[in-house]
């Protein structure tokens, strides 16, 4: 695998991996940005809930697991001190339908988060993950 990250302006830069897709990254204006993307950090994360959402979604397909919607919500803590890096991550799994099958969700995500999501499965060795599921009517 292969990454190019490339600066455009100040603490603004391009990237571009073998998807051959750009993404912006951005920093603070009082850190030479132009505070106009995501910053590295929050991509982790981004790509963290990426990562986890696409196995689910596979999985409880996969299962014939029908859900009308479902969302991936993160939220992280950081260490104050420099480099600051994540301490605890929560991922908030919400799954909307009527008669939701939990049995096989609960699975899918448990599968993800235990076996599929390698940047889980990689940031696990170093920062306090952990998920939880709710359950909405359609």
């Amino acid at each position: 695998m292969q990454v190019t990250v490339q600066r455009t302006k100040g603490a603004t830069f391009i990237a571009k991996g073998d998807s051959n897709h750009w993404v912006v990254l951005d920093s603070d204006e009082k850190f030479g940005g132009s505070n106009a993307a995501s910053r590295p950090m929050e991509m982790l994360l981004i790509a963290l809930g990426g990562c986890t959402a696409m196995d689910v979604a596979a999985l409880i397909n996969k299962m014939r697991t029908p859900v009308s919607d479902f969302r991936v919500e993160i939220s992280a803590e950081r260490q104050e001190e420099h480099p600051r890096v994540f301490t605890k991550i929560h991922l908030t799994f919400i799954f909307t339908g009527e008669n939701l099958n939990k049995a096989n969700i609960a699975k899918a995500v448990k599968l993800s988060q235990e076996k599929y999501c390698s940047i889980s499965a990689m940031l696990s060795n170093s920062v306090e993950i952990s998920y939880a599921i709710q359950y909405t009517g359609a």
